[in-house]
């Protein structure tokens, strides 16, 4: 945006881009196309979990998760399930699939709340990805409508030649509009949304293919295996995290 903002201003005046008439076309008009799509209050909901997602939010790291998911497979297998109730977590949904299987609930109960808890929260991820890619399409529309507006306005009044540059440069501003808002805005935080379903698909996996071994008893050394599907780098990563403190040593 920086960019785009500073190649206008170094051709000419940030103010001669400015066309409210256009501005509303692009910007009300999508918004209001969109909420023919979906309900209002996925709509705001959507806005609220992309700019919480872009903005707020960490993915936690993968290789963090795997590890933290070992050390507790090391504290079952010495301590016992309820070893887990004393050792503290970070990680939101790890936690919660500790309790359950420190309540001692069977292992299909278990994936059955943990998958569905995953199937929600995705399902709320898709949907405000499906609204700002609804925006990402609705603006470029609303901005080439806006120019024919103002082209048939323009041609209406061609008594003074004089009028038709400035007349068309107001026309082409609301196409400027929709695809700033388009390509800038909207689609950006459409595949920062889809990005963030992927990563939160794969980490909750990791977790509940963890604690469903742990509670069936599982070797810990078999874990790795168990999660390899998920981590397709994980040998290149132990071999970086077991070099780094040799390194350090010597």
């Amino acid at each position: 945006m920086g960019v785009v903002l500073g190649a206008v201003a170094s051709g000419s005046e940030l103010w001669d881009f400015v066309n409210v008439p256009g501005l509303m076309i692009v910007v009300f008009g999508s918004f209001a196309v969109t909420l023919v799509k979906h309900r209002w209050r996925n709509f705001f909901g959507s806005v609220r979990l992309a700019f919480s997602t872009t903005f707020l939010e960490k993915t936690q790291d993968p290789w963090e998760l795997y590890r933290e998911a070992r050390q507790l497979a090391d504290v079952v297998r010495k301590q016992g399930l309820l070893g887990l109730d004393r050792v503290e977590i970070t990680h939101p949904f790890l936690r919660k699939a500790v309790g359950l299987a420190v309540d001692g609930h069977p292992p299909e109960f278990i994936e059955e709340v943990l998958l569905e808890d995953t199937h929600q929260y995705v399902e709320r991820l898709q949907t405000a990805e499906k609204v700002f890619r609804g925006l990402g399409e609705s603006a470029p529309a609303l901005g080439m409508l806006g120019t024919l507006v103002g082209l048939v306005q323009m041609l209406n009044n061609m008594q003074d030649p004089s009028s038709i540059g400035p007349a068309m440069a107001i026309a082409l501003l609301t196409t400027f509009y929709g695809a700033f808002i388009a390509q800038l805005i909207v689609l950006p935080l459409a595949d920062k949304l889809q990005l963030k379903t992927q990563d939160e698909v794969r980490n909750r996996m990791i977790v509940i293919s963890g604690i469903l071994s742990m509670v069936k008893g599982l070797n810990p050394r078999i874990i790795k295996d168990v999660l390899a599907s998920y981590l397709p780098e994980l040998d290149a990563m132990e071999d970086l995290h077991e070099s780094t403190p040799a390194q350090e040593e010597s």
